[in-house]
């Protein structure tokens, strides 16, 4: 059995996969909901002693930390810590230093790869929006990264004196109040991002190229987009699934 675990900005997630290559239910916590190491002893539940764990992080070092005294506080051994390589699974790195793209956008490219939905755009949407190219035969073109809508309705929050919280407001074309206005900026300034990127993609990508998007954001955003567009939930942990087949083949 090998535990994977997805430490993002937001949330921790971890599933088990048996010798299959099979992913258990996908578990997941919010950071803010682990304000100890005692919360994070659910992750060693039903691991067996011995058990091999690989971990993706963009977590920092800090919260690496913790994951790694709390597993070994519950009998299993620190994680392997798997940064983006030059070449693996069939997905080639488009960056000088490999170790430098986000090993999430690694593997959601090797997610997307491994799905047969390539040559595609892969958008992870969370606190950050990231956006990479990914052509059929595996070679990565390169990306962009921003804010996240939620993050860019923080950072506008945060550096303005009188602006209210949009909370629920909702996304439209034109606003009438401060509320929507600020929600729709936001949501329709990762929107242009996303279908500019993809426009311009299109054509490196060799005429055609899908949409894919992950992440908390993903579904929320996929229903604004035009055309076809593929949701891939938890793309980081099925990443890390096939990165571990293959590396014990």
């Amino acid at each position: 059995m090998t535990l994977l675990l997805d430490l993002g900005n937001t949330r921790l997630k971890w599933a088990r996969m048996d010798l299959d290559g099979q992913l258990a239910p996908v578990q997941a916590t919010p950071w803010d909901a682990l304000d100890d190491d005692d919360a994070l002893k659910a992750l060693c539940s039903g691991i067996e002693a011995g058990s091999t764990v690989l971990a993706a992080s963009v977590a920092g070092r800090a919260r690496e930390e913790r994951v790694a005294r709390a597993l070994q506080a519950g009998g299993l051994s620190a994680p392997s810590w798997l940064r983006s390589p030059a070449a693996a699974c069939g997905v080639r790195n488009a960056y000088p230093e490999p170790g430098n793209l986000g090993v999430d956008r690694f593997l959601g490219l090797v997610a997307a790869l491994h799905a047969g939905l390539a040559p595609c755009v892969v958008v992870s949407a969370g606190t950050a929006l990231t956006l990479d190219a990914l052509a059929g035969d595996g070679r990565h073109l390169g990306g962009l990264i921003a804010p996240g809508p939620r993050l860019m309705q923080l950072s506008l929050r945060s550096g303005t004196a009188q602006l209210p919280d949009p909370g629920a407001a909702p996304v439209v074309d034109c606003a009438d109040n401060t509320e929507a206005a600020i929600a729709s900026g936001c949501w329709q300034a990762a929107l242009g991002l996303i279908e500019r990127f993809h426009a311009r993609m299109t054509g490196p990508l060799g005429g055609r190229a899908g949409l894919v998007l992950t992440g908390g954001d993903g579904k929320a955003l996929a229903a604004w987009l035009p055309g076809p567009v593929t949701l891939q939930t938890d793309a980081v942990l099925h990443g890390l699934a096939i990165h571990a087949c293959q590396a014990s083949a």
